[in-house]
């Protein structure tokens, strides 16, 4: 998880950032670390990885729902459920009858933001013991996490376990999970998957973006569906100062003038581009870069909504509103500038919500922060686009003998226990004394647990994604509501929860368009020249690659 602690960057908050951020709260839970600091497919295919909903259906494990913990805060317009309360140790219901591992071992390469835990600590033995299995762990930077796995599956000297994130799917790398992967459709598929109730538990859409290549292959990380930006603003100052959350575009400029005061160090905010595209509607990221309008496929830069959002974020840069070091474009340093009180607005990844959080309740007990409502570029209604329902995956390597696989398959099961379990207390937390004590009925980490009990074995596998900090239950109320609210006006974006490879040849033709949006919102470059760009874009294989989404789009029965 991308910490406090992560190496100084020159560069602006982009799309991997947010995207990394979001993933890994999921596999956050209560009590959890601060979350603060090949081979190609034919460019002539016409699904381009995708799989039809008729093939879908057989490939796809029957969804059991899991009956162990009622959430004290139900899923309302598709939120995550939220749980405020612990149980007692006492009262964990066990999902998994003995060990579910017969002895064997097997080596897992995996990202980790953060400082690796020391090597066989007490919480890897506790965990191995209790799977009756050893997973040898090789955690990488997650920073330059890319680099190295593509370096690895070139080799052919690959882990037991491989985990890989959406965002590092580009090139060869997705192509090369059918090609070096076990396919898992034998052992899950239908209801072969209810061998593994807690894997039956995952919901199918995120079980749906687990198909590459047209077979079953990832274990998947379920996402929360809306947590991959969210606009943060610091609800303890705004009370002190009676500021009024803006409603409007134009809200919002008139607040940050009136926030921001040079002099005594105050911003009104940092590089806030990810939020302006979706207070002006925009779309999301490949593939889900697509709207259809009148018949056609509507790329999102050719939209009147991205311009506007280039403007208006343009507009808070040139009238001074941007804390300077994020004018540098020093994105790495922006959770500081806003928990300093340096700036009162920012966007960033749901993890941030309880890692913030978590990091201030000791120094600064009134520390509060709340996501503040989308609305649209009028002030009325948001437009808002559902994030995938998955975004990182563990691959088995296809090496495997199948007495392997199942073993490993009966290893996920356990760490994808869910909440109220004592397979997730375990994962979690660790051992009670050593890594935890209970604290007014709450597991919280000691030193030691928050060292070495950091999300690793997560990335295995997941239970479908909740919000879970009973020691903050306030913010569980907070983040469940916002995600409420803001569910009302969400709606699924062309080609949701479709795991698509594009040609490779179209690949980098949306890649100028993030240091374009750098550019123009901080006036180094004007809105004609990205008029230009979007100009070139289409003549340069953009309307090729549009005439190839839509052959997906009618493969498939019109999306999602």
């Amino acid at each position: 998880m991308p910490n406090s602690q992560a190496s100084a960057s020159t560069s602006p908050p982009s799309r991997r950032t947010f995207l990394a951020s979001t993933a890994v709260a999921a596999a956050a839970v209560a009590g959890g670390v601060p979350l603060l600091t090949g081979c190609s497919t034919e460019e002539g295919s016409g699904k381009g990885g995708t799989t039809s909903g008729k093939e879908l259906k057989n490939l796809l494990p029957t969804y059991v729902a899991s009956k162990v913990a009622d959430p004290d805060i139900p899923s309302v317009n598709g939120s995550s459920p939220g749980y405020t309360k612990a149980p007692p140790a006492a009262e964990l219901v066990a999902s998994v009858k003995g060990k579910p591992g017969h002895g064997g071992s097997y080596t897992m390469f995996e990202p980790l933001w953060g400082t690796p835990p020391p090597k066989n600590n007490a919480y890897y033995k506790a965990v191995n013991d209790a799977l009756g299995a050893t997973v040898k762990l090789q955690p990488q930077d997650g920073n330059t996490y890319g680099e190295k796995l593509g370096a690895v599956l070139a080799s052919g000297d690959i882990a037991d376990i491989v985990v890989i994130p959406l965002w590092e799917m580009g090139g060869r790398i997705h192509g090369a999970v059918s090609a070096k992967f076990a396919d898992l459709g034998p052992y899950l598929s239908g209801d072969k998957v209810k061998e593994y109730p807690n894997l039956a538990a995952i919901p199918t859409a995120a079980w749906q973006m687990s198909v590459f290549g047209g077979k079953l292959r990832g274990l998947p990380m379920p996402s929360r569906p809306l947590g991959s930006v969210i606009p943060y603003y610091r609800e303890d100052i705004f009370t002190k100062e009676g500021y009024h959350v803006p409603k409007s575009p134009a809200q919002f400029l008139s607040l940050a003038k009136e926030i921001t005061r040079p002099k005594s160090k105050v911003w009104a905010c940092d590089d806030m581009w990810w939020s302006a595209q979706r207070f002006f509607g925009c779309p999301g990221e490949k593939p889900y870069y697509w709207i259809e309008k009148n018949g056609k496929l509507v790329h999102k830069v050719e939209t009147e909504n991205y311009l506007e959002a280039l403007e208006w974020c343009r507009k808070l840069f040139a009238r001074g509103y941007v804390h300077p070091d994020a004018v540098a474009g020093k994105a790495n340093d922006a959770l500081t500038r806003f928990t300093s009180g340096q700036t009162l607005f920012y966007n960033d990844g749901e993890a941030k919500w309880y890692g913030a959080t978590f990091e201030q309740a000791g120094p600064n007990p009134d520390f509060r922060i709340q996501g503040m409502d989308w609305f649209g570029p009028d002030g009325g209604d948001p437009v808002i686009y559902l994030d995938p329902p998955a975004q990182i995956w563990s691959f088995l390597n296809k090496n495997l003998a199948k007495d392997q696989i199942e073993e490993i398959l009966a290893l996920a099961n356990f760490i994808a226990a869910p909440f109220g379990t004592k397979e997730q207390r375990l994962i979690d937390y660790g051992v009670e004394g050593v890594h935890h004590d209970m604290k007014k009925g709450v597991p919280v980490k000691n030193a030691t647990g928050v060292r070495d009990v950091q999300d690793t074995y997560r990335f295995i596998a997941s239970p479908q994604a909740s919000v879970a900090y009973p020691d903050f239950p306030r913010m569980v109320e907070d983040y469940c509501g916002w995600m409420r609210r803001m569910g009302e006006f969400a709606r699924k974006p062309l080609f949701y929860g479709m795991q698509i490879q594009e040609p490779n040849r179209y690949a980098s033709l949306y890649t100028p368009f993030e240091d374009l949006a750098k550019d123009v919102t901080r006036g180094r470059k004007s809105i004609k020249d990205a008029q230009r760009a979007i100009s070139d874009w289409r003549s340069g294989g953009g309307d090729r690659l549009r005439d190839w989404y839509a052959g997906l789009l009618d493969e498939n029965g019109g999306g999602a």
